[in-house]
């Protein structure tokens, strides 16, 4: 995740008031000081930094603060609620309709992951048992069609394009007639983007828009531009009246600009984020956990929210048996791998643990190869051999290895980290772990070295 420049900043102003422990007005007045300077080092909007340092100020030097045993803490509280309220509104969410179709058109400029994006939000709405529908309108870009086409059949959401037009216009009209008499409940218009922003760019979305009377207008920004992203919300929101943006690229490195500047300016909210390449590092934007993130206080939440996503309930009672019966084989082993890999980057997953050092996890070796080689490795065994580990031999350990194009030493690699971990569960079984709260549907307490794992 982006915002560790401003993270680190802001960190160490709160440090220097922790320190202090009672707080006067002067050191409230110099925390206000560097705060303000480390927001606009961000590039966050000049208005926005002065009014959001003067609210924190009014607070923060009110006598429940002064007076408190914790000022400090009280400070931080507040500049967390400041922060969160400054990226919060009644139009966070997009109502989509209980009958009928809903129509997102999505707008943007060239490089923002306009048609990733839409692709992202379709597999969001099929997820929740929506029937979406992508229509490709981007007309000007060679690639854009078959893009959207090969994206439409990753998350397997149908796309609607006419051969051979060159009307946008139309394109879009008659998709959305498509989609009510085919049962598509929610319709992505994606709409072709420019280099920068110009009239002929302009006149086709408001035609589109004209012609199918879109319930929501999204527009795509890359929060690693700063206030560049500001500016240009600021000019499709005066042209097209956006009802919201998607700000995509949040896991590079983004300076906050965007993030804390785009309401405010506009007026309009941050719907969604995008926080990665995959069609799953896609999340409906949450104000207080991106204040969290960016005052370097993790995401619990969101942590808790990918592992739910990846882990099979079913399959998580099975190996919960297992382990009571000290029974774990290799065919279990790869069952965990391969949830492990429905929960995406693991680096930007820890990232989100409170009270992770940043600078400790960016130097550290995380090889997520391992779990593609780990999982070749495992399919190319017998079945015999996944059951009862304990039979490969020098001879079999050679064949697996041929087998999965890896080398005899990664098979060893594995099958020592598979021990460890079985080893490991049958100590947890003996200390009586298993019947600790918390502990049901096969989840691992405090404390388990995950790293066992060999990644």
């Amino acid at each position: 995740m982006g915002f560790d420049s401003l993270s680190e900043k802001l960190t160490a102003v709160f440090k220097k008031l922790k320190n202090k422990g009672k707080l006067t007005e002067t050191d409230v007045s110099e925390a206000m000081r560097e705060i303000k300077l480390a927001l606009l080092s961000a590039d966050v909007n000049f208005k926005v930094v002065k009014e959001f340092v003067k609210k924190v100020s009014e607070r923060a030097v009110g006598e429940q603060v002064m007076k408190s045993l914790t000022p400090a803490q009280q400070v931080i509280k507040i500049v967390n609620e400041e922060m969160a309220l400054l990226m919060t509104s009644e139009n966070q969410k997009i109502k989509l309709k209980n009958n009928g179709t809903t129509v997102i058109m999505m707008v943007g400029l060239q490089g923002t992951g306009k048609t990733t994006h839409v692709a992202k939000l379709a597999n969001l709405y099929k997820q929740q048992g929506r029937r979406p529908l992508m229509v490709a309108c981007d007309i000007y870009r060679p690639a854009a069609i078959l893009q959207l086409q090969k994206l439409g059949e990753k998350c397997g959401v149908p796309v609607f394009t006419i051969d051979g037009c060159n009307d946008a216009v139309k394109i879009a009209s008659e998709a959305v007639e498509h989609a009510k008499k085919h049962g598509n409940d929610v319709v992505f218009i994606d709409t072709a983007g420019r280099l920068h922003i110009d009239e002929d760019m302009m006149a086709e979305l408001k035609n589109i828009k004209s012609k199918i009377s879109p319930d929501e207008i999204l527009l795509t920004v890359d929060a690693m531009t700063g206030q560049d992203a500001v500016n240009v919300a600021e000019s499709f929101n005066e042209l097209l009246d956006i009802t919201g943006v998607i700000l995509t690229k949040l896991d590079g490195d983004t300076r906050g600009g965007a993030v804390l500047s785009v309401l405010y300016v506009t007026g309009k909210p941050v719907k969604f984020a995008g926080t990665g390449e995959k069609l799953g590092d896609f999340e409906e934007f949450n104000p207080s956990r991106m204040a969290n993130r960016i005052l370097g206080m993790g995401d619990v939440l969101s942590v808790i929210e990918k592992v739910e996503k990846a882990i099979d309930e079913e399959e998580a009672k099975k190996l919960e048996e297992k382990m009571r019966a000290n029974v774990f084989d290799l065919d279990d082993y790869l069952s965990q791998i391969r949830q492990l890999k429905k929960m995406g980057n693991i680096r930007s997953l820890l990232e989100s643990v409170p009270g992770v050092d940043k600078k400790a996890l960016a130097s550290a070796n995380i090889d997520e190869r391992q779990f593609l080689r780990y999982e070749a490795i495992i399919q190319s065994m017998t079945k015999k051999e996944r059951r009862k580990p304990e039979i490969i031999d020098g001879k079999r350990r050679k064949r697996i290895a041929l087998g999965s194009g890896n080398t005899v030493e990664e098979v060893n690699r594995l099958l020592k980290s598979y021990k460890q971990i079985k080893e490991m569960m049958k100590k947890m079984n003996k200390s009586g772990m298993m019947n600790m709260p918390g502990m049901k549907g096969g989840k691992m307490p405090r404390g388990v070295d995950f790293s066992k794992m060999g990644f």
